[in-house]
């Protein structure tokens, strides 16, 4: 903390920018792994009882209403409600081939369930990526703007170089330590969300066999 403090204290306006930009990249990685971390366990639970609980039902609207009080992070009732439309007749979504339609109504449906689940990756992967950079940035500006000081000073030693230039080292140990979790949270979740994700193709072809068996009768 003396090493942040007099680091602050010392440096100029580009340093502290820098600093302040940090803490700011630090701050939000770790409310979205906050966020991310409780709403994908659960995603990933309500899709492991929601699918189980539909498909033990007794009926299409008995299994709608157990989707309904099952999937709080709504991933799974809109792949039914796809499988359930019927497109209006005269229109061009009602004049393709059934199955065609009902193929292209399933995919937009679970490219929304599952853009909802991605939200926040690219936060994590862009803290993940840059955080190391931009500490390193404030290193060198560091080290840079106490060399200047020294140099107007006069009085250039091995005793007053080492103070500043270990100091603006804090700052790539900074940018670390801010990236590190951010890459953790973003493998993490990536498995969790492609776990969900072969989960919902699985619930979205059997809707689809489920629903062309029932417009065959």
């Amino acid at each position: 903390m003396d090493g942040l403090s007099q680091y602050w204290d010392r440096g100029d306006g580009i340093g502290r920018a820098v600093a302040l930009l940090l803490l700011l990249m630090s701050v939000s990685a770790w409310v979205v792994i906050l966020w991310k971390g409780w709403v994908l366990r659960r995603a990933a639970k309500d899709v492991q009882r929601g699918i189980g609980a539909f498909w033990t039902a007794a009926s299409v609207a008995d299994g709608r209403e157990r989707l309904r009080d099952i999937d709080r992070e709504l991933v799974l009732l809109p792949l039914l409600e796809a499988a359930l439309l019927q497109p209006r007749h005269g229109t061009l979504d009602g004049s393709g081939q059934a199955s065609a339609q009902l193929t292209r109504r399933l995919r937009d449906a679970l490219h929304q369930g599952l853009s909802q689940l991605q939200f926040g990756q690219v936060v994590l992967a862009s803290v993940g990526s840059t955080a190391p950079f931009v500490g390193l940035f404030g290193t060198v500006w560091g080290i840079y703007h106490a060399l200047l000081a020294i140099a107007a000073a006069g009085n250039l030693s091995i005793e007053k170089v080492a103070g500043p230039v270990g100091e603006a080292l804090i700052m790539t140990a900074a940018g670390i330590a801010v990236a590190v979790p951010a890459v953790l949270a973003y493998n993490v979740y990536g498995k969790w969300i492609a776990a969900c994700e072969a989960e919902l193709e699985g619930f979205a072809h059997d809707l689809r066999e489920m629903a062309l068996g029932q417009s065959e009768r």
